[in-house]
């Protein structure tokens, strides 16, 4: 295995416009990933605009000053390519994979509706756009079993006012009550060459991308007053346990609990991917072992516990578990509060650590292994850290977690406040 955790070449670029450009080249198939990350994420969106960043994760597929509507998508897909875009919390990417002789026209796309997608904007693409939305929330969230879960911890962890205090799909009375200008105004804010980080690789030199990323995207005026996102990293702690039971159409019983710990990229949340891995992982892991295969009160497929990657505040761990038949709540709720709170007084066990270990390792290299994979994490470490080159520090970051630090941590974090979210079958309810 390489030493470092990033063994490609990494060069970077700035554009007048602030144009951050990262490229990493990779010969080894004739493809190139291209990814553009918009430092715009729901924590960024004020009052009253919830859901904004997310919906424009859709309009962005709409058409631009000289791409028509849905053409981006037909354009990238006639090429042999696959194209998507994701919002979280801390951000929006847009990314596409094509033959490496199509990167001039991706670059073209991207750029084009980056400055030119207001002009093309009308009020019938948005009344379209937020009838999406309203289907995705009900498909996603509302419809299915469990699927507002995220919805309602998110505002136990966060308290009102807090970035992370809502999720990105947001409000449906934000979005309808918003007219046209509106939407037009947060696009031109911060969709911006100076808010955005352009990554390219694989089958691509960095002077061609560079080249390229000027033809295109040199001319877009740079935007001087993005407002910053309201400072979340401090969150008071109330000293009370916040719990929720909700009466719901699932098929089991099923407990979340959760707490805040420290924002993806800090030496703690590098302690608490391990412990989470340690926690929650498969059927090695301490949930697995003393719930579903142990006590058996856990259902074996639906027992897990994980870090959540949020950049700008103290981050969630989140353990979950769904009962097994004739299992109560009660039960599984108990069960699942002393696995997590003996990680601060059963010491992890060498055979856990290797176990985390190696299954983090081939995580990582899973993703490195594809360009889009790749293009995806340099331009996140670009966008959230200042430098892509940090990518190379991650993986012996999580390899050099000890047993002493994940007891500290897990000390430390589960004395805060702790969020228990409970799910009932509406029959017994």
């Amino acid at each position: 295995m390489p030493d470092s955790g990033y063994p490609w070449p990494i060069q970077t670029s700035r554009l007048d416009n602030g144009l951050r450009v990262v490229v990493s080249e990779d010969r080894t198939a004739p493809a190139v990933a291209v990814n553009l990350w918009y430092d715009v994420g729901s924590r960024h969106e004020p009052a009253g605009q919830t859901g904004f960043a997310h919906l424009f994760e859709h309009l962005m597929f709409e058409g631009s000053v000289n791409v028509a509507k849905t053409e981006h998508m037909k354009l990238i897909q006639g090429s042999g390519g696959s194209l998507n875009a994701t919002t979280n919390p801390d951000r929006t990417n847009y990314f596409e994979t094509v033959p490496a002789e199509h990167l001039e026209l991706a670059l073209w796309l991207e750029a084009d509706r980056m400055g030119g997608l207001v002009p093309a904007l009308t009020q019938e693409t948005l009344d379209n756009q937020r009838d999406v939305v309203k289907n995705e929330r009900r498909q996603r969230y509302e419809n299915v079993p469990y699927g507002d879960a995220w919805l309602r911890l998110l505002p136990l962890l966060y308290p009102p006012g807090h970035p992370y205090h809502h999720a990105t799909i947001g409000s449906m009375a934000d979005l309808n009550a918003a007219d046209l200008a509106t939407f037009q105004a947060f696009h031109q804010t911060y969709y911006a060459p100076n808010n955005a980080v352009l990554t390219v690789v694989g089958d691509a030199t960095a002077s061609d991308v560079f080249a390229l990323a000027d033809k295109y995207f040199g001319a877009l005026p740079a935007r001087d007053d993005i407002p910053p996102a309201p400072d979340g990293r401090s969150v008071p702690a109330t000293g009370q346990t916040a719990v929720e039971s909700v009466s719901a159409d699932v098929p089991a019983p099923r407990v979340y609990i959760a707490h805040r710990s420290y924002p993806f990229g800090s030496p703690g949340y590098n302690v608490i991917t391990v412990l989470a891995t340690i926690l929650g992982s498969g059927r090695g892991s301490r949930l697995y072992q003393r719930l579903a295969d142990g006590e058996r009160i856990a259902q074996p497929d639906l027992v897990g516990a994980y870090g959540v990657d949020l950049a700008h505040a103290p981050a969630p761990l989140i353990a979950t578990a769904t009962a097994r038949p004739g299992v109560s709540a009660e039960r599984l709720a108990e069960g699942l509060a002393d696995v997590v709170d003996e990680l601060a007084t059963v010491p992890v066990t060498a055979a856990e650590l290797d176990r985390a270990k190696a299954l983090l390792s081939t995580g990582w290299w899973r993703q490195l292994s594809t360009v889009d994979g790749r293009a995806d994490l340099l331009g996140r470490y670009t966008t959230q850290f200042g430098d892509p080159a940090r990518i190379a520090e991650q993986l012996p970051a999580l390899l050099a977690v000890t047993a002493e630090q994940i007891a500290e941590a897990a000390a430390d974090v589960l004395a805060t406040d702790r969020v228990t979210l409970t799910y009932l079958p509406e029959e017994t309810s």
